[in-house]
């Protein structure tokens, strides 16, 4: 009997590289989507998609969540609030979306439930991160311990993120040790077109491939 594992994946290289992982540790994907207004949400879905061609997933879900637009609060879902170019923020950036992962992991885990799936996949990086709480270690931990109450008792979900505890540059190197097809990744969070390299997540992957010694081989403006 197969083994299943529920993969959130936004189309970026964190998230790819965590669903490749899972591949590579014999689970068959459910890859799961969200699109919830964020500002690239067309480009990441794009990537999404073209992703999971690549990895030969047996089911995905593209989710719809229009209330994070309602909610506002983040440059990525309030386009009256600017996305920062001058370099990385310290402490919570303007970029974060309330509890999203929370969120995320809640539906993935009801998908998980669905298909009787022994574990779930998020990409998340705290170490490398741009500060997000809901990337923390001891978060998504907690999370799993909710889940485990809120659900059957036959539901036994692990939630793996083999990248927590990484940077950008061990990422880069990790991915091309595994064939990932970064060029099909998106990451930026204000362009669709061309990445614009100055946004946080554009200097945090450039950063990470200069680090690895890589060329990236995405489009940026500048």
């Amino acid at each position: 009997m197969s083994k299943i594992a529920v993969c959130i994946m936004s189309g970026g290289m964190d998230s790819t590289l965590s669903a490749s992982i899972a591949k590579r540790n014999g689970y068959d994907i459910v890859a799961v989507h969200f699109n919830y207004g964020q500002r690239t949400m067309k480009r990441e879905l794009k990537a999404f998609r073209d992703i999971i061609e690549k990895l030969d997933v047996i089911k995905s879900y593209e989710i719809d969540l229009d209330f994070f637009e309602q909610i506002g609060a983040s440059a990525l879902t309030d386009s009256s609030i600017d996305v920062p170019t001058d370099g990385i923020e310290d402490g919570v950036p303007v970029t974060y979306v309330p509890f999203r992962n929370g969120i995320f992991l809640s539906i993935a885990s009801a998908i998980g439930e669905k298909h009787q799936a022994k574990a779930l996949y998020i990409g998340v990086v705290e170490e490398d991160s741009s500060g997000y709480p809901d990337c923390r270690q001891s978060y998504i931990e907690a999370m799993e311990r909710a889940i485990d109450l809120g659900t059957r008792d036959e539901t036994k979900l692990k939630i793996e993120m083999p990248l927590v505890a990484l940077k950008k540059s061990q990422i880069v190197k990790k991915a091309m040790e595994l064939s990932v097809p970064l060029e099909l990744t998106w990451s930026c969070y204000q362009s669709e077109d061309r990445a614009c390299g100055v946004c946080d997540s554009c200097r945090l992957r450039l950063n990470g491939f200069a680090e690895a010694g890589v060329r990236d081989l995405i489009e940026y403006e500048v």
